[in-house]
């Protein structure tokens, strides 16, 4: 790299810290530490690194980013707040003043679309391919689309542009050393993505056939020249998958890119299984939401990582395909030596490093959090030394003491359908209870489906605190666990 253009792009990356530090984007010790953190890790890189454009362009991407955060935020929060108004005439207010639409919410047709056996989408629907036109559009002009998923909403860009990811990271207010999935329609289009010396090991292979189109998500080594920095966190590696929803894929399609998409909420909050999640939390910053129904199975991907010279399977991060399936799969698909192990991660193995810089999205933030306070009620697994476990008649005495709620004090109670613990609390006829069931424990996915809508619902209901029962951590239950044990701020153990 020329000395000049080495100077300007230092300019570069000094001026947009110094704008960054004079806008409210969020606290400013912790931008900081995001900040200087993926500054280190570049420049660290760059002494070791002989190609300097690559380098260039990694920070052209910081560059990229720390601008888009200062325009979105400064844009938002110049006219807020609009005190005499209602929640909901403040967000449009602020929308039509900085000169945002309102969302369109178009409805898709899951029905009336299909593929073929290269992914090649034939949609009958015509008001379904007019607004997956519609959104095809507005991605290649750069502008995120809310799509539905058959794990959640998501918030899609065009993958190979950082400029584009960039702008989801400013919507959702999500910090950049967590790194995006990238959602592909074919296999095809996953080959175009991969190094080309890079063969695909028989377990990924064995589980792509098993489980795509589906809610697996593989970590792949990276194609610098291909994928943005921005996307994978300046990691090695990037996380991909193929969606089965058909609105989902048929987008990726159409648009003929692959899209990086993680839920489409403000970081923190839980991911939105329906398109009216999706408005309520992130109205007036996203232009186009893409309305498919529900989510089948309401929790995120399975992540895992499968490059490791022991040839282990790594789950980072559980979700909708069981770490029960996966094991099945691997053993009838028996490579004529010792199958692969499947670990889980912080229950069969630990990784600081992973966690300080995480390879893939939900490891190191606190996530899948309400507005109000969360306390997971655990009634059925023992307490770990020195733990307190208290009755459910204290619990109750707790809950009508509380300074937090106003008397009467008003609690959602998420529970599956035959909980005892929930039968007893109910019975209590001083706290106005909000049950939300969240179905048997016999049928574990339907719980796994109804977890987030559960959350966003009490939360809208206006109840100051929700309890939610354990499940069994197998199955479905180990994901559900895991996005439940990131949304608690308190534990109480239940005797």
């Amino acid at each position: 790299m020329a000395a000049r253009d080495a100077a300007q792009l230092y300019r570069n990356v000094v001026r947009e810290v110094a704008r960054a530090v004079n806008t409210s984007i969020s606290p400013r010790t912790q931008r900081n530490k995001v900040v200087s953190a993926n500054l280190r890790r570049l420049f660290e890189r760059h002494g070791q690194s002989s190609e300097p454009e690559v380098f260039r362009r990694d920070v052209e991407n910081i560059v990229t980013f720390m601008r888009s955060q200062r325009e979105y935020k400064t844009l938002l929060e110049r006219y807020n707040p609009l005190i005499d108004l209602t929640g909901e005439e403040r967000i449009e207010a602020t929308a039509r003043r900085v000169g945002l639409n309102m969302p369109k919410v178009l409805k898709c047709d899951p029905t009336s679309i299909s593929f073929d056996d290269d992914g090649r989408p034939h949609i009958t629907s015509q008001y379904t391919l007019a607004s997956l036109r519609l959104a095809s559009r507005h991605l290649h002009d750069l502008q995120p689309v809310a799509f539905p998923t058959e794990t959640v909403y998501g918030l899609a860009a065009i993958a190979l542009n950082a400029e584009a990811a960039s702008r989801i990271f400013s919507i959702k207010g999500r910090p950049t050393d967590n790194p995006l999935i990238v959602h592909v329609s074919s296999q095809s289009m996953l080959h175009s993505l991969l190094l080309p010396d890079f063969t695909i090991p028989p377990s990924y292979q064995t589980l792509i056939n098993a489980f795509w189109p589906g809610p697996l998500t593989l970590l792949f080594p990276t194609d610098i020249t291909k994928i943005p920095s921005i996307i994978t966190a300046n990691h090695s590696t990037v996380a991909i998958r193929m969606p089965s929803h058909p609105v989902a894929r048929a987008l990726i399609a159409v648009s003929n890119a692959p899209l990086a998409a993680p839920s489409a909420n403000s970081s923190g909050k839980p991911s939105p299984t329906r398109a009216e999640h999706v408005f309520r939390d992130l109205n007036g910053k996203v232009g186009l939401i893409l309305d498919g129904g529900p989510c089948d199975i309401g929790l995120e991907s399975t992540v895992l990582d499968g490059l490791h010279h022991d040839g282990n399977i790594r789950i980072l991060r559980p979700g909708g395909i069981t770490v029960e399936q996966i094991e099945e799969a691997l053993r009838l698909a028996h490579f004529g030596h010792p199958i692969p192990r499947v670990l889980v991660h912080r229950r069969d193995f630990v990784d600081d490093a992973i966690e300080q810089a995480p390879t893939t999205p939900g490891m190191k933030y606190r996530h899948y959090s309400p507005a109000i306070p969360v306390t997971l009620l655990r009634a059925t697994s023992h307490p770990p030394a020195g733990a307190n476990s208290i009755s459910p008649s204290t619990l109750l005495a707790s809950l009508k003491s509380s300074t937090v709620a106003k008397p009467p004090p008003k609690v959602g109670l998420l529970a599956p359908s035959e909980s005892v613990l929930a039968k007893k609390l109910l019975q209590d006829p001083v706290i106005q209870w909000h049950r939300y069931t969240l179905g048997s424990l016999s049928e574990m996915s339907i719980i796994a489906q109804r977890l987030f809508d559960g959350l966003l619902s009490l939360e809208q209901e206006g109840v100051d605190l929700i309890l939610i029962e354990e499940v069994p951590e197998e199955n479905e239950g180990l994901a559900i666990m895991n996005r439940v044990k990131k949304a608690a701020s308190e534990t109480c153990w239940i005797v």
